[in-house]
């Protein structure tokens, strides 16, 4: 389908149905009991138009929901509008004997987009497999895993300004990427993106990253010899699932916190009373920190209070084992957090986004 951007907004003018009162269960991960006192369901980017100039819209609180897998609702109601990002489609707007670019609807699941490129024999997406999110969702966290970032192959998006209605389209310097970061964190918070612009290799011109976590590994335990994009796809999604519960299975949001960004001094700190801290270097010198391991050197991995916990197998997973309130999950992450600053001196940042 055709995809709106900034210069062709397309046709598409019917106001949106403001649904009230909804379930907001099947909508977030965490398996988290809350309801909504407003609810959208957003299919095309002119329906966005009309209602951000409503009188209701005005005064009530919004966010925008895409696979609910990064959230937490920490209070039984949500008084405000929840926008549902709905808009589908996957189009080439453009290739050369290297590159094909896709235009994507910020509706559309992560992995849909990764098993098209995968079927279409598109690089730069398979270290990024089994991602439960959405491609509008993707950019605001600049989504990554072993060694790949989004922001190695996103060109542009189409954004709109939830204050104005207005659309802008955004170069990938414009969205400031940065560690499980971007503009839309901060100075840009209140934005919808419509769709995102990606841009992939084609055979032949794959560069291919397998050396990150255990990759490698279970590429020669396979027996491959000559990576593929199939093929490192299908080891990042094993990795995944060995160290990642199903959340249809556990309630859960996968990392609910950040690794821990520190300067040399500080590592170099750390270092000399924990000598096997683990460590990754950064381009401009700072030190990444897992904050997996900081987390099981205080001893929350596997651990329980009440019916929440950290996942046995990944000391970054949060866990509902069993029909918690928000509040709950948010006050048991609080004392890790806690904990964590009082032996390391690092306060940990929540990956998971807090939906008050």
């Amino acid at each position: 389908m055709f995809l709106p951007t900034e210069n062709h907004p397309g046709q598409f003018c019917t106001r949106p149905q403001m649904e009230e009162y909804v379930d907001l269960l099947p909508y977030n991960t965490f398996h988290i009991a809350s309801t909504a006192r407003y609810f959208v369901r957003v299919q095309h980017p002119d329906q966005l138009e009309a209602l951000v100039h409503s009188p209701i819209f005005q005064t009530r609180p919004h966010f925008v929901l895409g696979g609910g897998n990064n959230i937490l609702f920490a209070n039984d109601t949500y008084k405000g509008i929840v926008l549902k990002n709905e808009i589908s489609g996957i189009e080439i707007i453009s290739q050369d004997e290297k590159h094909t670019a896709l235009r994507v609807g910020g509706g559309v699941a992560w992995t849909a987009l990764v098993s098209y490129c995968l079927d279409h024999r598109l690089g730069g997406l398979e270290n990024l497999s089994l991602i439960p999110v959405t491609v509008g969702a993707a950019p605001i966290q600049n989504i990554g895993a072993y060694g790949v970032e989004l922001s190695d192959v996103l060109e542009s998006l189409c954004a709109i300004d939830l204050a104005t209605g207005s659309r802008r389209q955004m170069s990938n310097a414009e969205c400031q990427f940065g560690y499980r970061d971007s503009v839309f964190k901060h100075t840009s918070k209140d934005v919808f993106i419509a769709s995102v612009t990606v841009r992939l290799s084609k055979p032949g011109n794959h560069r291919l990253n397998t050396t990150y976590g255990s990759i490698q590994q279970i590429l020669e335990n396979r027996g491959v010899q000559a990576p593929t994009i199939q093929s490192v796809a299908e080891a990042v999604c094993q990795l995944r699932r060995s160290k990642l519960p199903d959340p249809k299975l556990l309630g859960n949001a996968g990392s609910f916190f950040k690794n821990a960004v520190v300067d040399r001094l500080t590592y170099d700190a750390l270092q000399a009373v924990h000598p096997t801290i683990p460590v990754f270097s950064r381009a401009d010198g700072s030190k990444v920190i897992p904050a997996a391991w900081l987390i099981e050197r205080c001893g929350w991995k596997g651990r329980r209070i009440g019916r929440v916990g950290v996942y046995d197998q990944h000391a970054l997973v949060v866990a509902n084992y069993g029909s918690v309130k928000g509040f709950d999950i948010l006050e048991f992450a609080s004392r890790i957090r806690e904990d964590v600053n009082n032996r390391f001196g690092i306060w940990l940042e929540f990956e998971v986004t807090i939906i008050i």
